[in-house]
């Protein structure tokens, strides 16, 4: 275990015990350049630029990054950006956390608290805290001045959408006194999240790694690294009994795998991606299972569906392909990009649609005019009561063909679950792509006889 010695009142003496996982991220703070005394061998950590944090239950993410950031705060001066992406108010719930683990590390005097931020007394460092998201969209442009900043913390940062916005950040802090780091930490989400495509399979690491690649440092603790003290005894039986029917699934073969009690197969997937912390394949309770990956065939009836946002969601361009005999819906994602104008709208669907139909969301229902009155082939999709669960409905009676080069739909169709299973109501999100090819089913297609029973089968 990696120990922290701190003073309690000046008077009692405790120990922090982190989890050796812990150790590297410590030790950046100073660690040399070169690791032998004639500097030719180079110390990976010293360019370690970016942190990923991962785990499940008691993982001590929060508590490892709060006793980091004191300790860079108050030894070594730095200037901490803490953000999650969805941050309404510090001051009740992190702000206290963070003066907690300031108490323990007997520093509490040597930093002044406001509602936002706590700045160093005797020296130049602070942490402050902000939020990304608001409700007019992303506020990175507001988050000014950040080149005086050197460490950038994004909390639970599986919430960040796209990887655009964390680069952005990090390339902003660009201290000169103090070397730069960014800390992503993180309850991982399904392997199609930007995190895991960047910094996992993009690098060639693993879920579950523990080292170095590159620039890239990656801490992965869950509640068997911790002492065994910091964990009630109720709890620790009911994470063992969990462990023993995940390590039975994992080493199951694949026909045994399906031959096992889906309650067992749904207890083992909760212990990998709830209390290890591991990737999920696809989201638990995903709306639509029956896909696959496949080129895109077209019989002479593939029509457009368009969905359309501005300054967060994206404009999206979708082909479908409907064979009624085969039962199978062929899709091919052309677009999907965030603040687009009219004009480049227009541009973009006669350049792909050309003279060919496109059904678009009639939420928005000037913008189809003006794509109409430039020349666009366009019409509002139907909608009205149960069109939603009903074109879900239909949707659900084919086979879904996804041509591989749509990465977005792909992500979509593994995110997608229900907000509300019982009355049929999916999330509102996850659907740029899915509510198109919807508008476009439900243009195309007969009800089928079975829509309530199919949608009654799945609650």
């Amino acid at each position: 275990m990696y120990s922290q010695k701190v003073r309690k009142e000046k008077t009692e003496e405790e120990v922090l015990t982190l989890s050796d996982k812990y150790e590297p991220l410590f030790e950046w703070l100073d660690c040399p350049k070169f690791l032998d005394e004639k500097k030719t061998i180079p110390n990976p950590l010293y360019h370690v630029n970016t942190v990923v944090i991962t785990g499940g239950r008691y993982s001590q993410k929060s508590f490892g990054i709060g006793t980091f950031s004191g300790i860079a705060a108050k030894d070594y001066e730095h200037r901490i950006l803490y953000t999650r992406y969805t941050l309404t108010s510090a001051k009740d719930s992190i702000i206290p956390e963070f003066e907690e683990k300031l108490g323990l590390l007997n520093c509490a005097d040597e930093f002044r608290v406001t509602k936002d931020s706590i700045k160093g007394v005797y020296n130049k460092s602070k942490i402050v805290f902000k939020g990304i998201k608001t409700g007019s969209g992303n506020q990175t442009a507001s988050l000014k001045s950040l080149k005086n900043f050197s460490i950038f913390i994004l909390d639970e940062a599986e919430e960040m959408p796209d990887f655009t916005t964390w680069d952005k950040i990090k390339k902003s802090m660009r201290a000169l006194d103090v070397r730069n780091l960014s800390i992503l930490s993180l309850n991982p989400a399904t392997e199609e999240h930007w995190i895991h495509e960047e910094l996992f399979e993009g690098k060639g690491v693993e879920s579950g790694f523990n080292g170095i690649v590159g620039n890239v440092l990656y801490i992965h603790s869950t509640y068997r690294d911790i002492e065994r003290e910091f964990i009630s005894d109720d709890t620790w039986q009911e994470y063992e009994e969990l462990r023993l029917i995940y390590e039975a699934w994992k080493e199951a073969s694949p026909k045994e795998k399906d031959a096992m009690d889906p309650k067992l197969i749904k207890k083992a997937k909760y212990f990998l991606h709830t209390i290890l912390g591991g990737w999920l394949s696809k989201a638990e309770g995903v709306i639509f299972e029956d896909w696959e990956t496949g080129e895109f065939r077209d019989n002479g009836k593939a029509i457009f569906g368009q969905d359309y946002g501005f300054s967060v969601d994206p404009t999206t361009l979708i082909k479908v392909c409907i064979e009624k005999s085969l039962k199978k819906i062929y899709l091919k994602e052309y677009l999907y990009k965030p603040k687009m104008k009219t004009s480049e709208i227009y541009e973009f669907n006669k350049l792909i649609a050309g003279e060919t139909l496109i059904v678009g969301d009639s939420a928005e229902p000037r913008l189809i005019e003006e794509l109409q009155e430039k020349g666009n082939n366009i019409i509002p999709a139907e909608k009205g009561p149960g069109s939603v669960s009903g074109g879900i409905a239909r949707m659900l009676d084919y086979t879904l063909v996804v041509d591989p080069d749509s990465k977005n739909l792909k992500k979509e169709l593994n995110n997608y679950v229900w907000h509300d299973k019982k009355s049929s109501t999916p999330i509102d999100d996850w659907n740029h792509l899915i509510d198109p090819i919807r508008y476009v089913v439900l243009e195309l297609t007969e009800a089928p006889n079975n829509n309530l029973s199919k949608i009654a089968g799945m609650i």
